[in-house]
């Protein structure tokens, strides 16, 4: 059993919904990023998302690409990334931390190499955005046999035919895309929402975690009512960008997973 398969069996438990936050690694600055992360368990969040920065990050709207290339400029880098796992590690060996981002810095460094050291630093899952199924011998396989949960992506445009194989290897929760379109694009309902996640349920066992276009309390409220949980990105992320003190980050994120548990 993996750190998530924990939290959400915790939270099954005591009937709660999951809330997931994301925040990309090194932005504006490493100390600050560090800071950010470490609160985030105290603030209400159940399972940390952390970015990986890329220089062509192709799901991701204005807001995660600013703080992609904020991150890049300070000299944010794979191993800088593991490192803050390592430091959040020391004082939390709870809180799942699931690496989002894209396969080509992985490919780069090697499948094997990365897969030890992400195990190593405390990682518990993997979203990879543009590694689809059919590449799932690539990176999903590996990760799994290394005890790192794969955690695969269903949209509005995942269809009948095609949800079996998204489902496939998946293993820690399924994400589910509330929007057609990039981060912070649009807002999600929960009118829209609560069919696809229920079409999701009917074929698997696994949570199912609903994000992209949620930013208030009330958003993540109403759509993790109609799911086993909801993730916050753009809304955190932004509020870093614009320099908000890292205590008021904080404070505005329990007032979004205050949202979500209340569901």
């Amino acid at each position: 059993m993996t750190r998530i398969d924990a939290t959400f069996a915790r939270l099954k438990a005591e009937g709660k919904k999951a809330f997931v936050s994301y925040i990309m690694g090194g932005d504006p600055d490493a100390a600050t990023s560090l800071a950010v992360m470490q609160g985030l368990p105290a603030a209400g969040v159940d399972i940390i998302e952390l970015g990986m920065p890329f220089t062509d990050p192709m799901a991701d709207g204005p807001t995660i690409q600013l703080a992609g290339q904020r991150a890049l400029d300070k000299g944010m880098t794979m191993d800088a990334v593991l490192d803050m796992v390592r430091a959040f590690r020391k004082g939390d060996q709870t809180t799942p931390i699931v690496l989002m981002g894209y396969y080509n810095p992985i490919y780069s460094r090697g499948v094997d190499r990365f897969l030890s050291e992400a195990k190593e630093a405390g990682i518990d899952g993997l979203i990879v955005v543009d590694l689809p199924p059919e590449e799932d011998d690539e990176l999903c396989i590996p990760a799994q046999k290394a005890g790192i949960n794969f955690i695969r992506l269903a949209t509005p445009t995942t269809d009948a035919k095609r949800l079996p194989k998204v489902l496939q290897n998946t293993s820690g929760f399924v994400y589910y895309v509330s929007i057609t379109g990039i981060t912070g694009a649009a807002a999600a309902q929960a009118t829209d929402v609560a069919p696809e996640v229920a079409r999701i349920k009917a074929s698997t066992d696994l949570p199912v975690i609903v994000g992209f276009g949620i930013s208030t309390p009330e958003a993540a409220r109403a759509i993790a009512s109609v799911a086993d949980g909801c993730v916050v990105g753009s809304a955190i992320v932004k509020d870093i960008g614009a320099g908000t003190p890292v205590a008021q980050v904080l404070a505005n994120v329990a007032a979004l997973a205050a949202g979500a548990h209340s569901a």
